[in-house]
């Protein structure tokens, strides 16, 4: 993956992907964004789940910058599969979604509408500058996103010695740089650091695979168009304490990288944003059993140390309920 900081690079980036006149997907959030680069049209609903008429667009154009946080970059990766184009990405968000082949495809009103794999990401463009307005639900959300695929890249089937090196590296920068990014949102030396925390995080996720905490916030998430990196800090302290008894060295080796206990450490980072548990969200206590059985399905908990039964994820939902 080609990978520059400053929005600068972006014509540079772009170029060596092949990319010269692309589609660009962002929402209306951006469309006063002065961009180094030509685009040859826009498509500003996101997220969106009118595959066919972005699609479209995208095949008048040679490549496709998503520009955005996950739902931007999701549509971005499902438009490079359905027309075969190169993807840039520019997050403006810690969620990692950049890293990516498979992607979610949601409606406007964000609840789940299906998903796929087969994007081809080739670049991504890292400017700090744009995330100095993040509100802080989102920033300490997408975050711990980051921080969960730190984590879960550490003991998830597929984990390796170099997915392992950019975990604990991104789980080291976001412990140090979140907390000051709360107290001091536009302090961009903060916000650098933990955008590089966030961009270890993601490739750390790209050499390894999603786990348990992955799943459960899936499940949720999907059913109810909540945000992603919120309920992963949520799930993530349960998903760490039940992995310890499976891969007690990794969880020990995360605890490590951000000087704590591991659940407790990521629960405290995990205050530092709104919802804390399921309930403040209105997830119903009552959907928890099918919820439980849908996440037991996902991908993340068949890659987890010990893929967990849907009464133990039960348990752990209502554990955070």
């Amino acid at each position: 993956m080609n990978v520059g900081w400053g929005i600068d690079t972006l014509p540079s980036v772009c170029a060596e992907a092949g990319v010269v006149a692309p589609l660009l997907v962002s929402s209306p959030r951006w469309d006063g964004l002065d961009l180094p680069l030509e685009v040859v049209g826009r498509w500003n609903e996101v997220p969106s789940d009118r595959i066919d008429a972005a699609a479209e667009q995208a095949r008048r154009a040679d490549g496709i910058v998503a520009l955005g946080g996950g739902s931007a970059i999701d549509l971005g990766k499902a438009l490079s599969s359905v027309v075969e184009r190169p993807l840039v990405s520019v997050p403006t968000t810690y969620s990692g979604a950049e890293w990516t082949t498979y992607y979610g495809i949601r409606s406007a009103d964000r609840l789940m509408r299906g998903g796929g794999a087969g994007a081809r990401p080739t670049g991504i463009v890292y400017e700090p500058e744009l995330t100095l307005d993040l509100p802080r639900e989102t920033t300490v959300g997408t975050a711990m996103n980051a921080l969960a695929h730190c984590a879960e890249a550490l003991y998830a089937q597929g984990h390796n010695a170099d997915a392992d090196e950019h975990a604990l590296g991104g789980a080291r920068l976001i412990s140090e740089w979140l907390p000051r990014v709360v107290e001091t949102p536009h302090d961009l030396e903060a916000r650098t650091g933990l955008l590089r925390g966030a961009c270890e995080g993601g490739a750390a996720l790209a050499g390894s695979m999603l786990a348990l905490a992955h799943a459960m916030a899936q499940a949720v998430g999907g059913r109810y168009g909540l945000p992603h990196g919120t309920l992963n800090a949520i799930c993530l302290p349960a998903a760490l304490r039940y992995n310890a008894q499976y891969a007690p060295d990794a969880v020990r080796r995360f605890g490590e990288a951000i000087g704590a206990d591991p659940a407790a450490g990521a629960e405290a980072l995990a205050t530092l944003g709104a919802a804390t548990h399921l309930r403040e969200l209105g997830v119903p206590e009552a959907d928890l059993p099918e919820l439980a059985e849908l996440a037991s399905q996902r991908a993340g908990n068949l890659a987890n140390p010990h893929p967990a039964t849907p009464g133990e994820i039960e348990e752990l939902l209502r554990s955070v309920w």
